[in-house]
């Protein structure tokens, strides 16, 4: 080995590794991130402030104040069950909420494949019928609604009253009527990026089009159908405007009507009204964690097409 190759094996081998420079954040990113920061505290605060006060006595808070520390229990988390009724309210709204997405998720994922599999002259006009029902006030078709409630007879075995009105059934219809177009809405989308090959195969292997959706598309569509189970849930088990409306007897009203049970005449408790938040809002919380992978897929897949 000459002289030469010497020197450059032996510069070759002590070589510093480069030195990566930090880069540093454009002004624009730093503003981004300084606005999410803020948006994600103000968000965040409410429920850990309402949770800390769930665990802290009345009387020690009346005396020295809630931004002072100590006077903490867990008497507010049984008190709250048992004076706002939980256990009742829990059980109606899951008579609600249940078969409200169900219902919704099915209507919707059948005439989103119909608008996605099939092209017809009434496709966008279909479409745009099913998402109307979105763009309309709920106050403005609260009127409306409950007489035609009010004039449906039916069977006393089927309602108390004789009527739809103050039954179940009325609040599920309506949050039915108005969370399909929606849901349509997305799964159409998201169908649409599907393949035709798949229904073209489906064909050649004598698949109609009732086995088509039930056994090829409704499998694919599992993390958009996850992803509007969640928003439904959220949705429909938040609701109290249509529970309130259509339902006079206080034994079926939903969760949230709880919280109004919370209230004093003459003052409030607000630490037993923040331990009958968190307890509202641990189911949602719970559906969310557990189906979170599937949400986050479904609100980016089906964005696009193509």
């Amino acid at each position: 080995m000459t002289t030469t190759q010497t020197v450059r094996t032996h510069a070759a081998t002590t070589r510093r590794p480069p030195v990566h420079r930090k880069q540093k954040m454009r002004p624009a990113r730093v503003v981004l991130v300084v606005f999410l920061t803020v948006m994600a505290v103000g968000w965040i605060f409410p429920i850990l402030w309402a949770v800390y006060n769930s665990l802290r006595d009345f009387d020690y808070t009346s005396l020295h104040g809630y931004f002072s520390v100590g006077g903490f229990t867990l008497d507010n988390y049984k008190n709250a069950w048992e004076q706002g009724d939980f256990g009742q309210t829990f059980t109606n709204t899951a008579i609600i909420v249940i078969p409200s997405v169900i219902i919704t998720l099915l209507l919707a994922s059948s005439v989103a494949f119909v608008l996605a599999r099939f092209s017809f002259a009434l496709n966008l006009t279909l479409l745009a019928l099913f998402t109307a029902a979105n763009l309309l006030p709920q106050q403005a078709l609260l009127v409306p609604l409950f007489r035609l409630f009010l004039n449906i007879e039916v069977p006393f075995w089927f309602s108390d009253s004789g009527t739809l009105y103050d039954t179940y059934y009325a609040v599920i219809a309506v949050n039915i009527a108005f969370q399909t177009g929606f849901c349509t809405f997305v799964l159409s989308n998201y169908m649409k990026t599907l393949p035709r090959e798949l229904y073209e195969s489906a064909q050649v292997d004598g698949a109609g089009v009732l086995r088509q959706y039930w056994q090829i598309v409704l499998p694919l569509c599992r993390p958009a159908l996850a992803a509007l189970s969640v928003l439904q849930v959220t949705w429909i088990y938040n609701d109290f405007f249509w529970a309130v409306a259509f339902m006079r007897t206080g034994a079926k009203l939903p969760v949230t009507s709880s919280l109004q049970n919370l209230r004093g005449q003459f003052f409030t408790d607000y630490n037993l009204l923040s331990a009958g938040s968190v307890i509202v809002a641990i189911p949602t919380l719970v559906i969310f964690f557990v189906l979170q992978r599937h949400l986050r897929a479904g609100l980016t897949l089906g964005a696009t097409k193509g």
